[in-house]
């Protein structure tokens, strides 16, 4: 059996890594409907600083025929090639909070390996949960908020969150394997699907990435800005709207799915999480103070650390 240390390489960073942090993962691949993981790589590479301390070996893990490198040639010459990545870096979130971030690319190669160093990256570094996510495409609107399919070993997360709760066969990821070895050793563990309407899936669709980012933070705690990616959601509606208004066809498919995605909503209602086990909001008030003890909590920490 390969020894899954030999598909990647530690930075001088690896030994400053603190114990007890959440590690967060996506990796493009096979379905990336809306460009959700891409676009949520990108959006955390921008608002996060992240030291990579890990990056793994291409020509062990990659197929370069099916996912080719970019090479960048300017009219005699080439002037750059841009290999793919796929590393394990730290950062800290808004609030200062340490996380762990696995992105790139999906392995198309060793996949049991690759799974066997994810895990020993757990256990070296005491991850306390892991956090994956990724996107298909399904017959909903996008009049509608995007909504997730949640799996794992977190049984508040699948009642307060999973919409879609299938009994199905699926073609499955790298990371699909990550947990099920996660779940089985009896760690914390939780995959969000994110269900982008199939006719965006060819698009990245900002709406979809928030989500990515919501749903890690209900599972994580960490605090990230999303208003950038909100505003882009917000512009890409506003053209999709266009479009649809402009299209009968459109139009019709759109009041179809909607009609369907209401009707199933209804019969499928999930528990808001403000409410009690009375069925009552919180006052103002009750939520401010849950808040200030959440931020004078977090202070805490930082000044501990």
């Amino acid at each position: 059996m390969r020894d899954p240390n030999s598909l990647f390489e530690l930075t001088p960073a690896a030994d400053t890594v603190p114990q007890g942090l959440p590690l967060i993962a996506g990796l493009t691949g096979f379905a990336d409907a809306g460009g959700v993981v891409t676009q949520l790589g990108e959006h955390l590479s921008n608002v996060v600083e992240l030291t990579e301390i890990a990056v793994f070996d291409n020509d062990e893990l990659l197929d370069y025929r099916a996912r080719r490198p970019t090479i960048l040639f300017d009219e005699d010459h080439l002037a750059e090639y841009t290999p793919p990545r796929l590393t394990l870096a730290l950062g800290r979130d808004e609030l200062g909070a340490s996380f762990l971030l696995l992105s790139g690319y999906e392995p198309d190669f060793q996949w049991e390996s690759f799974s066997r160093a994810v895990l020993g990256f757990v256990e070296r570094y005491a991850v306390t949960s892991t956090t994956w996510v990724h996107a298909i495409p399904m017959p909903v609107p996008h009049t509608r908020p995007v909504q997730v399919t949640v799996s794992g070993t977190r049984d508040d997360l699948v009642e307060q969150m999973s919409i879609w709760k299938p009994r199905t066969q699926a073609p499955a990821n790298a990371l699909h394997l990550v947990e099920w070895k996660l779940q089985d050793a009896g760690a914390v563990v939780t995959g969000f699907v994110a269900l982008v309407p199939h006719y965006l899936s060819d698009t990245e669709f900002p709406s979809a990435a928030v989500t990515a980012v919501e749903s890690i933070s209900a599972a994580t705690g960490l605090i990230f800005p999303t208003e950038q990616l909100r505003q882009e959601g917000r512009d890409f509606l506003a053209k999709v709207d266009q479009q649809v208004e402009t299209n009968e066809e459109l139009r019709r498919l759109v009041a179809t799915l909607e009609e369907r995605h209401d009707a199933y909503v209804a019969g499928n209602p999930l528990p808001s999480p403000l409410t009690d086990e009375a069925g009552d909001l919180p006052s103002a008030d009750e939520i401010a103070a849950e808040l200030e003890k959440f931020l004078a909590g977090r202070r805490a920490e930082d000044e501990s650390d």
